[in-house]
């Protein structure tokens, strides 16, 4: 069932709300249409001179274009000191949080004002200033990670609670099944989120899954599980909304199935050609962006004030990549900084 046959009915957001929502997802997307384009080499669209290097991205780039509702949706729920894990299709879960644009992009450009100084790259980026754990280049590494976060903070007896972001592949993986064991055996606050675009990296994740899914599995370990449309950012944001409640009211651990879809390849250099493309048109037909913005104009928002959330964004990204173009590189001896800690300053 696809993303249109999916959506749920949700109660209808506030103007304000649904636009403000829409800004989030735009500035998700302006950031990874100017990251591709970056890790492609050409930037000239993006308003940065020609470079004699072939791309300004260093290592790897997976876009999570068209899954902008999912991450809004969810984020728009939690607080500054709530935690958050990632994957390795990150980039809209750490914008969501609160991360700053200019220091994800000069991480991305490989510069020492990103992030990790340059040297993580777009698979490890980290803000705990916004509780931002970290994205993760190993498939469901999150979710232990954010289970064992979540019982640190019962442990510490603090009301906050953990977002778990993980694909439909990662539920195929061991992490999974432990992870949701453990949260629900403890009862920990955490908010597991499926982001199930539907392939595993180049194979449809159907054909590699059996019985009913993600939220059959969830509710297998007695955790309360939703599938929702996740193209439709207030189907998200009704969801996330009742999940977190229950979450922060001590109900314990819950999932949220959104079936969403991945509009471009693996990662950004790749065509995906292995897809249908009769597939791919239909989904792109489904666009989380252009579906907020025709219930945004259906509700009488004049399309002046889209455009001009729209210009919001793209300048932003913009001075982004200046910022990021312009910064400087990691000095050589920090690549021996961060490495290992013995506790007495001393490498082994």
């Amino acid at each position: 069932m696809g993303p249109a046959a999916a959506r749920m009915t949700s109660p209808a957001a506030p103007e304000q709300r649904l636009l403000d929502l829409y800004r989030l997802m735009r500035r998700i997307r302006a950031f990874e249409d100017a990251a591709e384009v970056a890790s492609q080499g050409g930037v000239a669209a993006w308003g940065l001179a020609a470079s004699a290097q072939p791309a300004r991205v260093r290592g790897p780039l997976h876009l999570s274009t068209g899954q902008e509702a999912v991450a809004a949706g969810v984020c728009i729920h939690l607080e500054r000191e709530d935690l958050l894990t990632s994957t390795h299709r990150g980039h809209g879960h750490t914008l969501a949080k609160g991360a700053d644009t200019t220091r994800m992009m000069c991480e991305l450009f490989g510069r020492a004002s990103g992030y990790n100084q340059g040297k993580g790259g777009s698979m490890h980026i980290a803000d705990f200033s916004v509780g931002m754990l970290g994205a993760n280049g190993v498939v469901a590494a999150g979710i232990p990670i954010a289970t064992g976060a979540a019982h640190a903070l019962v442990i510490r007896r603090l009301p906050h609670l953990v977002a778990c972001f993980f694909g439909d592949g990662a539920a195929n993986r061991g992490p999974f099944l432990e992870g949701l064991n453990w949260a629900q055996v403890y009862r920990l606050p955490v908010l597991f989120v499926c982001e199930d675009n539907r392939i595993s990296a180049t194979t449809p994740t159907g054909t590699m899954t059996a019985g009913d899914g993600v939220s059959a599995r969830a509710q297998s370990l007695a955790i309360p599980a939703v599938r929702v449309d996740g193209n439709d950012v207030e189907a998200v944001d009704a969801a996330a909304r009742r999940a977190v409640a229950e979450i922060r009211a001590g109900g314990g651990p819950r999932l949220i199935h959104a079936v969403t879809y991945r509009f471009k390849g693996h990662v950004s250099v790749d065509p995906g050609t292995y897809r249908d493309a009769a597939e791919v048109q239909a989904a792109l037909a489904d666009d989380p962006l252009v579906l907020a913005r025709s219930k945004l104009l259906a509700r009488g928002v004049a399309a002046s004030r889209i455009d001009a959330v729209d210009a919001e964004a793209r300048a932003e990204i913009e001075c982004a990549l200046a910022a990021a173009d312009a910064a400087p590189w990691p000095d050589a001896a920090a690549a021996y900084e961060d490495v290992q800690s013995t506790g007495a300053g001393v490498w082994r």
